[in-house]
């Protein structure tokens, strides 16, 4: 792990304590770019994605998916699909991301609607 960049540190740092985790919860993932956010949830025993959302699907580019409004639709849209999957209880991965703007909305937006982490 020479000459890493501090976002890849941070990263494999959250990766490394949600790894710890005894409780096995699925994953939610979270991966922000300068266009569109997207949303995961992940378990890692089976290795397969239980749900997803982000803004690039039909009906969610109404607006631009690099605002906070759009991460507040995507955090609501994650938490009705891990519903329907049967899922209320989840670990956050951030991904290396400051727990802040559109990140933190989404976020905030998911325990709103019922899943808890």
């Amino acid at each position: 792990m020479v000459n890493l960049n501090s976002k890849l540190k941070r990263k494999l740092r959250v990766r490394r304590s949600l790894k710890k985790n005894k409780d096995q919860r699925p994953r939610l993932s979270v991966f922000r770019s300068s266009k569109n956010i997207y949303a995961q949830i992940i378990n890692d025993i089976e290795g397969k994605t239980v749900a997803s959302a982000s803004t690039l699907e039909k009906g969610q580019k109404k607006s631009s998916g690099a605002d906070i409004k759009a991460a507040e639709e995507i955090g609501k849209l994650i938490a009705d699909r891990a519903k329907e999957a049967g899922i209320d209880k989840v670990i956050f991965d951030r991904s290396g991301y400051l727990y802040h703007g559109r990140v933190k909305a989404l976020a905030d937006k998911a325990r709103e609607n019922g899943l808890q982490f």
